[in-house]
């Protein structure tokens, strides 16, 4: 909005005006994704996943090509996100040999899981076979129904 338009010509009112653009830049900035954010976000869509239920468990199936256990680790977050994360590093390159084409993607690779409220967050086990990481959360039983409370009438 420009208060010269409106007739407010006077150093008061331009400073006023410059405070309110300023204000609008800001805002821009604050918007703006960070770095860490859009690293994260990257490497959350190069990670897929399947999740599967079972009667008894929670099963998280990722691809892990060519990792040794080291690379990879597997975490919970505020009491209910599991977070599979870790990093594929580059081969290093021998005397006198050269890369032609390089497809296959390294770096850093993360995925974060909300966990529902009957995941048991004290039993979760991961296993890394033939290149596929597979974490299973175990689920809490159920909660027992309550019974009903008997209260004795007296007569009075």
């Amino acid at each position: 909005m420009d208060l010269r338009v409106m007739g407010f010509d006077s150093p008061l009112f331009s400073t006023l005006q410059h405070m309110l653009d300023a204000g609008d830049d800001s805002d821009n900035s604050l918007n703006a994704p960070t770095r860490t954010y859009v690293r994260d976000a990257k490497a959350m869509a190069a990670t897929p996943a399947d999740v599967k239920e079972y009667p008894n468990s929670y099963t998280f199936i990722v691809d892990m090509p060519g990792l040794r256990s080291g690379d990879i680790k597997v975490q919970v977050e505020d009491g209910n996100v599991l977070v599979i994360s870790g990093e594929r590093k580059r081969e290093e390159e021998k005397e006198g040999a050269k890369y032609v084409r390089m497809e296959r993607r390294v770096g850093k690779f993360m995925r974060k899981f909300v966990l529902p409220e009957n995941a048991n967050t004290d039993k979760i086990s991961a296993v890394c076979q033939d290149g596929v990481l597979t974490v299973t959360v175990e689920k809490l039983p159920p909660p027992e129904p309550k019974k009903p409370k008997t209260i004795e009438v007296k007569i009075a």
